[in-house]
């Protein structure tokens, strides 16, 4: 079952991006809060969106997707952008992490948005081929760019 995600679930949803950057090699950049989650989530002005997978028996959490609106200039309507998608271990294989996908899409029709796009891991061999299997292509003409750190700062301040 997928569902919006709800308060309640930040300290899951906290725990399981941890999960995922340990998966990715790099748990040692998460600095991000509960706090700041929950606010990004649930603030004011959320400007992020989150899905929960639970798990068909027990009704727990097992996977999450968190997502933000972009834009596209050449098509004129906005898009998905998938910031992490995560199903726990022990519940992979078990149709959750296409489930999201879907979902996502299935929002992203009944919005009229233009597409879902997200980031791998050239590494993530699994991964690629199962979003291959659902009809998604890579970009490879693209190259993703970040200014983070120093460097923003540096950029940031001139």
């Amino acid at each position: 079952m997928i569902r919006t995600a709800l308060p309640a679930d930040v300290p899951v949803i906290h725990a399981m991006i941890r999960e995922l950057a340990d998966y990715e090699k790099a748990l040692h950049e998460v600095v991000s809060t509960e706090e700041q989650l929950h606010g990004a989530l649930f603030g004011p002005a959320p400007a992020l969106f989150g899905l929960i997978a639970e798990d068909d028996t027990t009704g727990e959490p097992v996977g999450f997707a968190l997502w933000f609106l972009n834009y596209s200039t050449w098509r004129g309507t906005h898009g998905i952008h998938l910031e992490d998608l995560y199903v726990r271990p022990t519940s992979r294989g078990g149709g959750h992490g296409k489930a999201l996908l879907l979902e996502l899409a299935r929002i992203a029709v009944e919005r009229g948005y233009s597409r879902v796009e997200w980031s791998v891991l050239d590494w993530n061999t699994p991964s690629i081929n199962f979003y291959k299997s659902l009809g998604a292509v890579p970009m490879d003409e693209w190259t993703v760019f970040r200014l983070t750190g120093d460097a923003l700062t540096a950029a940031g301040t001139r």
